[in-house]
């Protein structure tokens, strides 16, 4: 977990403190996490946007990119196509290369067409 330092004004520090008091939140920490994650939920642009700044400066993978921007990875190509940002082909790391076999694995193929299909060609 990624820890964060910063500052914000005194009534925003006070607000936080008076809902951990009434027990709004657990601490602080949960409060900022909440705050964070819910701006991310209704923002969609804006986490589209880090997912894609994140990628285009190598320090994220086309996986990590399209679960940040919470899409699939076919739809984070076309994003990262849009926004001009060239995509990186291959395997970055064993954590990809999984990410790569479970995809396949939820891929559905027609079993049925190309039974049909071989039996055509025969």
């Amino acid at each position: 977990m990624a820890r964060i330092t910063g500052s914000y004004p005194d009534d925003l520090d006070l607000l936080i403190e008076g809902a951990v008091e009434a027990g709004v939140f657990g601490g602080k920490s949960d409060a900022l996490r909440e705050f964070v994650r819910e701006y991310f939920e209704d923002h969609e642009k804006e986490r589209i946007a880090a997912a894609v700044a994140l990628y285009e400066r190598e320090r994220i993978t086309l996986g990590d990119a399209a679960r940040l921007a919470d899409v699939d990875r076919w739809t984070m190509r076309d994003i990262l196509r849009e926004h001009g940002v060239e995509l990186r082909l291959g395997l970055v790391d064993e954590d990809d290369a999984a990410y790569e076999v479970e995809a396949a694995r939820e891929l559905e193929f027609d079993d049925e067409d190309s039974s049909d299909e071989e039996s055509r060609a025969k």
